[in-house]
């Protein structure tokens, strides 16, 4: 079966990111790397990732390898200055389940949206009664460097596709 929308599709990858400065392409570092202990299954047509991530997939087979180079542009983009923000600190607390180390510079706070839906912000700088965060996605001005394997495709469940995720072994557990 090809990779084809509405397909499950197993991958091992690493994936390494580099970012021009100065019209210098700095050199590729790993940032994530799937491997066969730890593959990434999603939905394709539903993976929530750049859309020239899935465009380069479509129609491998299971076994083939892949490498492509996604740019910035065709990525995360660059930083939005509007999604950088100082917050009070007290929204931090202990009673809302954080501690005063994931306050720290380089940190990232687990977050929800007001719509329930996770989301995390960089901890750039103390201000004393205000934290400046980052929501800016961590990839946003990075080329991304995709190499690695189909593991698996198969025909997503009608179950999989109404939950909008895989399910069984490398998906969600309802349990």
């Amino acid at each position: 079966m090809e990779i084809s929308n509405n397909a499950v599709v197993g991958l091992t990858y690493e994936l390494k990111v580099s970012k021009e400065q100065d019209e210098i392409e700095s050199a590729p570092f790993s940032v994530e790397v799937r491997d066969e202990e730890d593959p990434f299954y999603f939905i394709f047509g539903q993976s929530g990732l750049p859309e020239k991530f899935e465009s380069y997939l479509a129609g491998k087979k299971e076994g083939e390898s892949f490498s492509f180079i996604i740019p910035t542009a065709d990525a995360y983009g660059e930083a939005d200055e509007e999604l950088i923000m100082a917050l009070p600190k007290d929204q931090f607390s202990k009673e809302r389940g954080f501690e005063p180390f994931m306050l720290e510079e380089g940190n990232f706070l687990p977050l929800m949206d007001e719509n329930g839906f996770p989301l995390q912000a960089k901890v750039l700088k103390d201000l004393g009664e205000e934290v400046l965060l980052d929501f800016n996605h961590p990839l946003v001005g990075f080329d991304l460097h995709f190499e690695g394997e189909v593991l698996e495709v198969r025909e997503a469940t009608p179950e999989e596709l109404d939950h909008g995720h895989v399910h069984g072994e490398h998906g969600f557990d309802h349990k």
